[in-house]
């Protein structure tokens, strides 16, 4: 468990404190069948990383939904680190919201019917945990496939709908990912696309029809109200995750754009400039993953206004030297990279999901991003399923370095390939646990 001190509540007091926290031993990650083959539920599995263990980079768990095609996505806790001042709340349940048939799973299952009619909202995303012990999760859109982001306030005892966090009349045209400073008394929400045009598949004309988002949206904690909207131009169409830094005093982020994979600097005056999105708990090092390009990219930003790369790695994409794709000019490459092979399975798709061991030396890597956008993109990946790799930081100077003897397989699952996504630590993470 993340913590043990008496009379403390779950995670820890402070992002350092968390750097000092056990090495990882299981993580959990949600697996896809939609747009697949394969007519089974989506689940949750649990897989061993812990080296000394028999059982090391294998599947141990599998808990299946008792749904079809529900596209789990994202997960969050029910309590994280910012109850860490109440001794009553425990970090015991998984909250998976499911991006498509936005049913919402717990222990028990939040029914769609609850989100429509109590919140007008559907296509659930991003799941926090709040100070109060109830839990947020954002929406992309409204019961009939339209953008709209709001948010949905669960109950952290019964998990029953509540209903909007968000004032009426103030949710935002689109939805996605979200995070929250308290001290700042902000919290800052990202644009992904109206979930009737993004269901199926990827079409630039989408895009100029307006059925993607270029915006992100700035709300008053307290009152629930959008009080600041910045748009972000073509080049930060689409963008998805958001990430304040972890010292809750900062009044700084970082949002990844996907569509021209550009990353936006954002602090209390808006300004951008290109950096990452995954910050180690020190917020000394930034991750950038580009699952188009290939690679993953490391960003020292002591300096928060000149970020300096010090390490990068490239893992699948779409430019690799035996693929279709012939590159004319990329001034950072002198040539274009191997498809990488790791204990004889090559690696379909590019780098997407990344999550950072505590003490910020290991970072996890999976390859499926959106079960169509899989399809579309490399439809090998969803043929042969997705795998998740370990790399190895230098956490002194800076570097990436592919752990050979790491592979997590989902190509060989018992009823097939299968999409694996997030990963999520038992006992709290980067990207789970929010500081007050």
């Amino acid at each position: 468990m993340a913590s043990t001190c008496s009379g403390c509540g779950p995670g820890y007091k402070t992002p350092l404190d968390a750097m000092k926290g056990p090495r990882e031993e299981i993580v959990y990650l949600p697996c896809i069948y939609r747009n697949t083959d394969i007519q089974k539920p989506d689940y949750l599995a649990t897989v061993d990383v812990n080296p000394q263990s028999p059982n090391f980079c294998k599947v141990i768990h599998r808990l299946p939904m008792p749904n079809l095609k529900d596209e789990l996505h994202h997960t969050g806790w029910n309590a994280c680190s910012s109850c860490y001042d109440d001794p009553s709340k425990r970090r015991n349940r998984l909250i998976l919201p499911s991006l498509i048939s936005s049913r919402i799973y717990v222990v028990d299952i939040v029914e769609p019917i609850d989100l429509f009619w109590k919140c007008g909202l559907a296509n659930p995303h991003t799941s926090h945990c709040l100070g109060s012990g109830q839990i947020m999760i954002s929406a992309m859109g409204d019961p009939l496939g339209n953008g709209k982001g709001g948010f949905v306030l669960l109950d952290g005892e019964t998990f029953e709908v509540i209903g909007n966090w968000e004032q009426p009349g103030e949710a935002a045209p689109f939805g996605y990912d979200f995070w929250y400073q308290p001290r700042h008394n902000v919290m800052i929400s990202t644009e992904w696309g109206a979930p009737k045009a993004l269901g199926h598949g990827f079409n630039p004309a989408d895009v100029k029809a307006g059925h993607y988002g270029r915006r992100i949206h700035v709300w008053d904690w307290t009152t629930h109200k959008r009080i600041q909207t910045l748009d972000l131009g073509e080049e930060g169409a689409i963008p998805l995750e958001i990430r304040f830094l972890h010292d809750p005093s900062a009044a700084e982020g970082f949002v990844g754009c996907a569509l021209q994979s550009t990353v936006f600097r954002f602090y209390k005056t808006p300004a951008s400039l290109i950096t990452d999105i995954l910050l180690s708990l020190d917020d000394r090092f930034l991750y950038f993953s580009n699952w188009l390009h290939g690679d993953i990219r490391q960003y020292d930003i002591t300096d928060r206004r000149k970020p300096r790369m010090v390490g990068q790695i490239f893992l699948g994409g779409s430019i690799l030297k035996d693929g279709p794709v012939k590159v004319l000019e990329d001034k950072e490459l002198d040539r274009q990279p191997v498809p990488r092979i790791i204990k004889g399975k090559r690696v379909q798709g590019g780098p997407q999901m990344i999550q950072l061991s505590l003490d910020g030396k290991r970072l996890y890597v999976t390859t499926s991003l959106y079960s169509a956008w899989d399809k579309q993109f490399y439809p090998d990946l969803v043929k042969e399923g997705s795998v998740m790799m370990q790399i190895d930081v230098d956490t002194d100077k800076g570097g990436l370095k592919l752990n050979e003897n790491f592979l997590v397989d989902f190509g060989a699952e018992p009823h097939g390939p299968v999409l694996a996504h997030e990963i999520r630590y038992p006992g709290g993470d980067c990207t789970s646990d929010i500081w007050l």
